[in-house]
């Protein structure tokens, strides 16, 4: 059901205020709005909800809430679904300041991926969440990360967001941009009752293992120099030359701290203690990363077998493999070497700028 109630208190504030009329127009392609700007367009659901939550990231120029992705031309409110079109924002941001791979993150976030009927209270195809790839490096990226969520065993159902290719894009009426800014009251209201954050509550922020807010820097790999100066040999050895510590013999396989571990190289937050556990083979092992967008698999077919390696997101370092082998929740092991981590306690994680993940540990208490 469409946001009737809402829609007709807005429309007819919108008459009173004779800002009826909105322009439809394409908006400009990435590259011609200028050389440090991208955009990531995404449907997920009621546009005003998907551009509230990703105005509030850093790095994050300005969101617009529009109509994508069908053959029809120059949809409205009443029409866009006739037309082929799903509610969706574009997104424009600084890539210096947030990946698109955060930005993905943050989506997964946001929606219930699961849905192929629509978005919580608002049900049918022109609800629907869809990630809108630009170009060969996006759609490379969204089904990565697609595929890492599908294997995160974050949720008992199939992910159907769907990943299509970016066509053009229509700007929604005058009065649906910023509407969470211009109006607060109903928009919270319509946002309560339409179950979004209840849901978002449920799988995120009452799991210990929950993802908080995409980083807001975009974590970067030093420069050859300054990694042989910043690591040890052994460091070096494993990180950049993709080899192995010895079991039993390393600096946190039975570690029971808690924490979080980040890329030894980069910084980039990558294990928590909370998933950590005792596989028995003398490196250190998990049941998941902490945020799946910031671990990279790939196929390994060294040493004469097929194993997955797991390698940082950012820095490219060499983190260990993962198997099919480990418990519940995942029935994975990420069997990582000591040698490409660093650990962070808990409590300095605050000092040391990984403030988002301290609540993960508040929820064990």
């Amino acid at each position: 059901m469409k946001k009737i109630i809402v829609y007709i208190v807005a429309l007819f504030f919108v008459i009173a205020s004779g800002t009826g009329q909105a322009a439809q127009r394409e908006v400009k392609k990435m590259d011609q709005i200028n050389a440090k700007t991208r955009i990531a367009t995404l449907a997920g659901g009621c546009f005003w909800c998907v551009e509230s939550d990703f105005e509030k990231a850093t790095g994050v120029l300005k969101v617009i809430s529009g109509y994508t992705g069908g053959p029809g031309e120059n949809p409205n409110y009443e029409d866009y679904g006739k037309k082929g079109h799903v509610e969706a924002v574009q997104v424009f941001y600084d890539p210096s300041k947030i990946t698109y791979e955060a930005l993905l993150d943050l989506f997964w976030r946001h929606i219930d991926p699961t849905d192929a009927g629509g978005q919580f209270g608002d049900r049918g195809p022109y609800y629907r969440s869809v990630i809108f790839y630009h170009d060969e490096e996006q759609k490379r990226i969204a089904e990565k990360s697609r595929e890492a969520l599908r294997k995160s065993g974050r949720f008992d159902k199939p992910v159907m967001t769907e990943i299509l290719k970016f066509t053009r894009f229509y700007d929604a009426e005058g009065y649906h941009q910023d509407y969470y800014k211009k109006n607060p009251l109903r928009y919270k209201s319509y946002r309560y009752g339409s179950g979004r954050d209840q849901f978002l509550e449920k799988i995120w922020k009452k799991d210990q293992s929950a993802i908080p807010p995409a980083p807001a820097k975009a974590y970067k790999k030093p420069d050859k120099t300054s990694l042989e100066k910043k690591l040890t040999p052994l460091q070096y050895e494993v990180t950049q030359k993709e080899g192995t510590e010895p079991a039993f013999r390393n600096e946190y396989w039975d570690s029971k701290k808690e924490g979080i571990y980040v890329d030894i190289a980069s910084g980039e937050p990558l294990f928590s203690s909370l998933d950590k556990y005792d596989s028995g083979t003398g490196w250190p092992s998990f049941t998941r990363p902490l945020d799946p967008g910031l671990v990279v698999e790939k196929n390994d077919n060294s040493l004469f077998t097929q194993r997955t390696e797991v390698k940082s997101r950012y820095a490219g370092s060499h983190l260990g493999h993962v198997f099919p082998d480990g418990p519940a929740p995942t029935g994975l092991r990420y069997c990582m070497n000591s040698a490409a981590l660093r650990f962070v306690p808990k409590e300095e994680l605050e000092k040391e700028g990984y403030g988002q993940y301290v609540n993960l540990f508040e929820k064990k208490k």
